[in-house]
């Protein structure tokens, strides 16, 4: 478990990565040395897995999102989340529960990336059936937060 400091080191990394160490301590109200450890223990134990640049996925030419829910062959699931993890255009596989074995977060380019990426990975070998879900309009998409 988190306890506060840490909660708010990383409530300020979480607003911005890159703002420095002498900052952060400044705005948390412990010392350099404090936050300086702190940040590397949490790196060390996987709370802080790695340090990105959030993009604006239309701004980079990612203009279709999709949720695709997969009915995978018993006995293969690893193998073929494992495949269709491989493509650029996957942000993310998961495993759920309900009618589905798997769902897939995709982006495309357009239509026709769209097209390539239903026909050539989505429909791989081992995939039963696939239920392709445009998204419309994105109401909410944010890197993960920590919990109350």
């Amino acid at each position: 478990m988190l306890d506060e400091t840490a909660r708010r080191i990383l409530s300020v990394l979480q607003r911005d990565a890159r703002t420095s160490m002498r900052k952060i301590s400044e705005e948390v109200g412990v010392s350099l040395g404090t936050v300086s450890n702190r940040v590397r223990r949490l790196e060390e134990i996987g709370v802080i897995r790695g340090y990105t640049v959030l993009l604006d996925p239309e701004k980079v030419g990612w203009d279709l999102n999709v949720v695709v829910g997969l009915r995978i062959q018993k006995g293969r699931l690893i193998e073929i989340q494992e495949k269709i993890a491989e493509d650029p255009r996957v942000y993310g596989v998961y495993d759920v529960t309900g009618d589905f074995d798997s769902m897939v977060v995709a982006r495309a380019r357009d239509r026709s990336d769209l097209d390539e990426l239903s026909k050539n990975v989505m429909s791989i070998d081992g995939i039963e059936r696939s239920v392709t879900h445009l998204v419309l309009n994105t109401v909410k998409e944010s890197p993960t937060t920590l919990p109350d």
